[in-house]
């Protein structure tokens, strides 16, 4: 039943605020933004580059690189471009069907990225300790049906979402504090039973974030058992460093989607609505940025690509006399 003492509203259209209570430091908090998505186009467009050109590159940890790569400026495009209009021009009005098409890619491309780098653990896991069979476990074949696998995980998973939040007629409000349309963001502003909405995207985070992240968890702990028995110092040294600087951007972003997703839920009144934003952009953002650099340019193979195609195209270039 409606209580025609409230207001409600059917709406075709969202209000996007962008950062809450900082609407007046838009135009300088778009500068910080705007250098992280562009890095992270540049970067990941590199990456793809060189792994598509490179025929020596094309082998299962690369390719789960080129996916990841894809995948990342996937996921920040479908945040920036409509962030920078809110930031720059003021347009802060969301189709209802952009919203919830925003709402799915979000959650499925996320779900793609977590799939990937938990991937990429067990890709690392197999190189390091079973070198010698590493050809014959991991084919391309292999990976090309994993990386389906993963896609159609994210898709049946994250597909009932919109579809949950279309079920509600009416609204509370039509302005969403938030800068993209995160699910419990719109949902909050439902009339209506969001139970089954709550319920569903925390079984969505927790079956798919959680599983992803122990099977991280188990493949570094094997990684670091056989790294630990390796005979040579500077073997162990230069494993580490690797699998470190893995393990640091995986925890990054899980330690941001885990927040973001639990202060949500359970704590959005303890924290300002500024930095839960901000956090939630940074979630998103931050990986795509540094995964070009610690997956790719920590590679010694791609390094060598991307010099030798650099010097490549300078040798063509014709000198002036």
């Amino acid at each position: 039943m409606l209580d025609f003492n409230k207001t409600y509203f059917c709406p075709s259209t969202f209000i996007l605020v962008g950062i809450p209570g900082l609407e007046a430091e838009h135009i300088w908090i778009s500068i910080p933004f705007c250098i992280v998505y562009i890095t992270a186009l540049l970067g990941n467009s590199v990456i793809l580059y060189v792994i598509k050109m490179d025929q020596t590159l094309h082998e299962p940890m690369y390719i789960l690189l080129s996916m990841l790569a894809f995948n990342d400026i996937g996921l920040a495009s479908t945040i920036m471009p409509k962030l920078l209009g809110i930031f720059w021009f003021n347009s802060h009005e969301i189709n209802y069907a952009a919203c919830l098409s925003q709402m799915f890619f979000i959650h499925s491309l996320s779900a793609v990225a977590s799939g990937i780098l938990a991937a990429m653990a067990y890709d690392r896991y197999v190189a390091i300790c079973y070198p010698l069979r590493y050809a014959s476990i991991l084919t391309n074949k292999l990976i090309t049906k994993l990386g389906i696998a993963i896609l159609i995980r994210a898709v049946t998973m994250e597909i009932f979402l919109p579809f949950l939040v279309r079920r509600f007629l009416y609204f509370k409000s039509i302005v969403i504090s938030h800068s993209y349309c995160e699910q419990m963001a719109v949902v909050k502003l439902a009339y209506g039973d969001t139970r089954p909405n709550n319920a569903y995207g925390l079984f969505a985070s927790a079956f798919i974030g959680l599983s992803d992240l122990m099977a991280i968890a188990w493949s570094y702990a094997m990684i670091l058992k056989a790294v630990f028995q390796i005979g040579s110092k500077d073997a162990r040294l230069k494993a580490l460093g690797t699998c470190g600087a893995h393990f640091c951007v995986i925890l990054i972003a899980y330690v941001l989607a885990f927040f973001s997703f639990l202060s949500h839920r359970f704590g959005q009144e303890n924290i300002p609505a500024h930095v839960h934003v901000f956090l939630a952009n940074t979630y998103v953002l931050l990986p795509a940025m540094l995964n070009p650099f610690v997956y790719g340019a920590n590679s010694k193979q791609i390094r060598e690509s991307v010099l030798r195609m650099f010097q490549q195209r300078k040798g063509h270039v014709p000198t002036l006399r």
